[in-house]
């Protein structure tokens, strides 16, 4: 609705700084407060049935009754207003609602900020700092906490019937429980769907990561619908392909090149790690799962007196490594690492180091769900190279793929 210039003009006539404008005194203040007094005491006009001081009033059954005073939040600080009473106490206020203390809005202002990892300090900081606004560590509490149901709303929601590629891993978070400090995994399951996309399909809190939990992961996904997925790429945790295999048979599983590349290199010295590297690369960029064996018996064959437990760790989870091989390029494009999770991980790794320890799994569940509801809104994009994957997934995996 435009608003005439005249009209500005009158209100702005007297200021000369933002304050003026959009200070503590300021007349974007005073607007706010008009408004939402005229607001009302046009709903109470409606409730009654006349306008003030009309000839109808009288005899009507109710009256107006003089007002209480509220103060509400909102992005430009604290504003007291006049709320108008009725004598029956009939009139119920949907402008500004009984128990409303903030605008619409606001509480949105508090989510962001806890989605960034914020403590309750640092939200009642930065509150007060831009909007000058006190806010205690129980709104901030009560507002977040309203996030839990959305949470478990999101966790039930039915699944796609298939996914070709589901990623599953985890991330550890420290939880306070019974007066002690836990290290306890995340689990997370993504999805890249028919059309490339990605999605978080689900996110699970235990003690520790084990394929038994894992195994609980896969079922419930498959109860919420989830009735096929073709490749599972996974870290080299044991017992994970078999607890696969138990819910999925047909699921063919993908160890993650990237995990068995970081696991090599975890108790290698820097000055070896350069030449390490250029030995390593002919086993997972071998055209065929022949010649990689026989990059790898090289490899071993060079570094086995010094890095024995290197080739020791690709020839024991080699059954799961080899089927990148049996792949055209544009599948292993896509599988060749978990980069799709990695990226997620690395976000909610930024968010969660600012909390350091959590007081609850729920406060967890909070924190890292207004994470990814946060980096998902960037998913609307197909992962890249995926037409040509998807073209070789059709013939690969034809039959399991709806039309």
């Amino acid at each position: 609705m435009a608003i005439n210039d005249k009209l500005l003009d009158e209100l702005m006539k007297d200021c000369k700084t933002q304050e003026d404008l959009f200070g503590e005194g300021g007349i974007f203040k005073e607007i706010v407060k008009a408004i939402s007094e005229r607001a009302l005491r046009g709903e109470l006009t409606h409730h009654l049935g006349y306008d003030k001081h009309a000839v109808s009033g009288n005899n009507s059954g109710n009256s107006r009754n003089g007002f209480s005073k509220k103060t509400i939040k909102g992005d430009f600080g604290s504003t007291e207003i006049e709320v108008p009473r009725d004598r029956n106490g009939s009139y119920e206020p949907q402008f500004i609602e009984k128990n409303q203390t903030r605008f619409t809005g606001f509480d949105d202002k508090i989510i962001a900020f806890y989605a960034r990892g914020l403590s309750t300090r640092d939200i009642q900081s930065q509150l007060k700092e831009i909007y000058g606004v006190d806010v205690s560590p129980g709104l901030i509490s009560s507002v977040t906490e309203e996030i839990i149901d959305e949470v478990r709303i999101w966790q039930n929601r039915p699944l796609e019937v298939i996914y070709p590629i589901v990623y599953l891993d985890c991330i550890v978070v420290k939880i306070r429980e019974n007066k002690q400090v836990l290290n306890k995994a995340v689990y997370l399951a993504l999805g890249i769907d028919l059309d490339g996309k990605k999605e978080l399909l689900g996110m699970w809190i235990s003690q520790n990561e084990g394929a038994k939990f894992w195994l609980s992961v896969l079922t419930e996904l498959k109860n919420r619908g989830l009735r096929d997925i073709l490749i599972a790429c996974v870290d080299g945790l044991t017992g994970f392909p078999e607890a696969i295999e138990a819910v999925y048979p047909q699921t063919r599983v993908q160890l993650c090149i990237l995990h068995m590349l970081r696991n090599s290199f975890k108790y290698v010295s820097w000055k070896d790690r350069k030449e390490l590297a250029q030995d390593i690369k002919p086993v997972y960029t071998a055209a065929t799962a022949d010649e990689a064996e026989t990059s790898l018996l090289n490899f071993a064959e060079k570094w086995d007196a010094k890095y024995p437990s290197i080739s020791k760790s690709w020839h024991t989870h080699w059954a799961n490594i080899i089927p990148f091989f049996d792949y055209p390029d544009d599948i292993r494009k896509v599988i060749y690492t978990t980069n799709a999770i990695e990226s997620l991980n690395m976000t909610l790794r930024k968010v969660i180091k600012n909390k350091r320890i959590f007081p609850n799994d729920d406060a967890a569940f909070k924190l890292l769900y207004l994470a990814i509801n946060n980096v998902s809104k960037k998913w609307t994009m197909p992962i890249r190279d995926w037409k040509s994957a998807m073209a070789r997934f059709v013939i690969e995996f034809g039959d399991r793929i709806p039309v």
